[in-house]
């Protein structure tokens, strides 16, 4: 039975965990709204302080990450103290993932300098509240101990979601009517995914926190599933043949999804192949990276254009990047005979390798366990 004096030290050492985390938080909390307020105000001055502070966020979760190891070393944990210690290693990794999204949302605005005239800044700023303030409730929930505010607190997740499809929507028709440059498009879309994956953080740190309270682990949305995600350049010829022949495997543990770096409209040819094939793609439509739901929650990213890969130039450790760049089926020129052969080249080469490759996933999870 430990004695008074071991009591005092175990709760001293937890209240100090939970207090470091708090003290991050707010650090990440206040980088967030800089670089929201930075990108509103085109104000440089703060987006490079945002990027500079970010070392101090890292040298925190260095900080942290000690103090866990001490805590599980000196107290030797078992049950809701050793949950308390694993779900603050978590927790803290996850707010220094959002402390990069703040750097990142920085530098983004450095690209864009003054936002354009067309785009609400309200819009972005409604996004920022709810995430930002969703994350505090998670921290709260944490320091408290109060699971019921965790589980109110990730149904803000999904009304941030819908905000930054609408806004991501709303974007890409300025780009269409030419009211706003793809050098801006990109940018803009990539803050509002960074503002968005703020909650995705939060509603893990919210499970994390009705783990360390309940003990029972609550599976994260999407890992029961193997997201393939095929990129190319306009999402309107190969990028669309290999999701149609992807999804013709009828794979309930895989969902496939294709996307453009620049989506045009659909290659007439290629329907008309495909259709040849036994596969119908009149309804499928093309459409930007930016407008894959869950985006990062994609294991796989599979790149048909040598430019995609520029697109992801710092993938997360769990995402696997393949390169199938091709020929583009639209600039083949020659006869119908050349060009039907060239399709069909294409066609045969993503049966074969999508399903090598969704045998392999099949082995690697079945050899896994």
């Amino acid at each position: 039975m430990p004695t008074p004096h071991l009591e005092q030290s175990l709760q001293r050492d937890v209240d100090r965990l939970r207090g470091k985390v708090v003290e991050m938080c707010d650090m990440v909390e206040k980088a967030l709204r800089d670089c929201v307020k930075a990108l509103v105000d085109n104000n440089r001055q703060l987006t490079y302080a945002v990027i500079l502070r970010d070392d101090l966020i890292d040298e925190k979760e260095k900080e942290l990450d000690r103090l866990c190891l001490e805590f599980i070393i000196r107290h030797q944990p078992v049950a809701g103290h050793l949950r308390l210690a694993y779900s603050t290693i978590k927790i803290n990794q996850e707010l220094e993932q959002i402390g990069d999204y703040a750097e990142n949302i920085s530098r983004q605005a450095i690209k864009l300098g003054d936002l354009p005239p067309e785009v609400s800044r309200e819009r972005f700023v409604e996004i920022a509240d709810l995430s930002i303030k969703m994350l505090h409730d998670a921290i709260v929930a944490y320091s408290r101990e109060d699971a019921e505010l965790a589980k109110r607190t990730m149904a803000v997740e999904k009304t941030v979601d819908a905000l930054k499809s609408s806004l991501n929507t709303d974007l890409v028709e300025f780009f269409k009517e030419n009211k706003i440059p793809f050098d801006a498009l990109r940018p803009l879309t990539t803050i509002a995914r960074r503002l968005e994956r703020v909650t995705d953080r939060a509603r893990n740190i919210c499970l994390e926190v009705m783990y360390m309270i309940t003990g029972e682990y609550a599976k994260h949305e999407g890992s029961e599933v193997f997201r393939v995600l095929f990129v190319d350049r306009h999402n309107a010829v190969r990028s669309q043949m290999a999701e149609a022949i992807a999804n013709s495997l009828n794979l309930p543990l895989f969902i496939f999804a294709s996307a453009g770096l620049e989506p045009t409209c659909l290659d007439p040819q290629t329907v008309s192949f495909m259709k040849e094939k036994g596969h119908d793609i009149t309804r499928m439509s093309p459409k930007g990276i930016f407008q894959v739901p869950y985006l990062d929650h994609y294991q796989v990213i599979i790149g048909l254009d040598p430019e995609v890969q520029r697109a992801f130039p710092r993938l997360p450790r769990k995402v696997v990047f393949l390169d199938w760049s091709g020929k583009d089926l639209s600039n083949i020129k020659g006869g119908p005979e050349k060009i039907h052969a060239a399709y069909e080249e294409a066609y045969n080469f993503f049966e074969t390798h999508i399903r090598d490759l969704v045998e392999a996933i099949l082995g690697t999870q079945v050899n896994s366990k």
